[in-house]
């Protein structure tokens, strides 16, 4: 398994497809050499000098005791590192939505963790082995590092970040859901949340089967109505960005806090909840017994 680049840059940084591609060689994929850093380092666009959430020390931290802590069991790291790269890497949505920043971080500051979570050791032990190059530089859900992030924002209740844990907990919820737009609303993926906590949905097929239901009634029934949300507050969001500065490390032991917003209203989950309940119910699981 390929370790870290001799040359781990300082600061986070853009890395455009164009230049990233002939690094994504057969020898990484197969995660069995790793570049020395050195001449990607000359392929990035740099991020403003002045701004302190592009320090690399804190992440490189994270992924190092992901990679101790779940070194039995590596799924078990996606429920661990979402929320505090989340809370680590203070980003607005547009920021985010720059595939040239995870792209770097993926290349450039982490490969190691990137072939550690996506090669597992029985995959590893064919000739065959290959990480997908989409974990290194794909969609915002398969990419390593940018599934997790979204996942935090998508899933978070305001400040608080344990419903996060359960969803990325579930690979089958975070998979079949978050490359669908109807996540987006916050009572729906809250709701989604609690099926799964409370044990209503649990296998794959059950949570794919759920969500084309959901979707389909969305098309007619507004979720708007049936469960209002309160508007964001963009204020709290700065205030939590600009704190990136004097913020200390995320605890390693529990939950940091998100932005300071309003959670989502619990009338408007539970609405939700009992209705995706009723989906499902009638919702096609394959595999799942018609009752006559």
């Amino acid at each position: 398994m390929i370790t870290q680049p001799d040359h781990v840059p300082e600061r986070l940084a853009l890395l455009p497809a164009s230049a990233a591609d002939r690094f994504l060689t057969e020898q990484l994929l197969k995660a069995e050499q790793v570049h020395g850093g050195i001449d990607l380092a000359k392929a990035v666009e740099p991020l403003p000098e002045d701004d302190a959430r592009w320090a690399v020390e804190p992440i490189r931290s994270l992924v190092e005791d992901a990679m101790f802590e779940f070194r039995d069991d590596r799924t078990r790291a996606d429920a661990w590192l979402a929320p505090r790269l989340h809370a680590t890497l203070r980003l607005t949505r547009r920021e985010a939505a720059d595939k040239r920043l995870w792209t770097h971080l993926a290349l450039a500051v982490a490969p190691d963790y990137v072939a550690w979570r996506h090669l597992s050791e029985s995959t590893a032990a064919r000739p065959e082995r290959r990480i997908p190059a989409e974990r290194f530089q794909g969609p915002a859900d398969r990419q390593c590092f940018s599934r997790l992030w979204w996942a935090a924002e998508l899933f978070r209740n305001g400040a608080d970040y344990e419903p996060v844990e359960v969803a990325c907990g579930n690979q089958d919820l975070i998979h079949t859901v978050l490359r669908r737009d109807l996540i987006d609303h916050r009572p729906t993926a809250q709701a989604l949340v609690r099926l799964v906590k409370n044990g209503k949905i649990t296998t794959g097929r059950e949570i794919n089967g759920l969500s084309v239901a959901v979707t389909a009634a969305g098309a007619t029934l507004v979720y708007d109505v049936l469960a209002p949300d309160e508007p964001r507050d963009p204020a709290a969001l700065r205030h939590w960005i600009a704190e990136a500065e004097t913020a200390p490390p995320v605890s390693r032991h529990v939950l940091p806090d998100g932005p300071d917003e309003d959670p989502v209203p619990e009338e408007s989950v539970a609405a939700l909840a009992d209705h995706f309940t009723e989906l499902f119910e009638t919702a096609p699981v394959r595999g799942r017994k018609s009752e006559v």
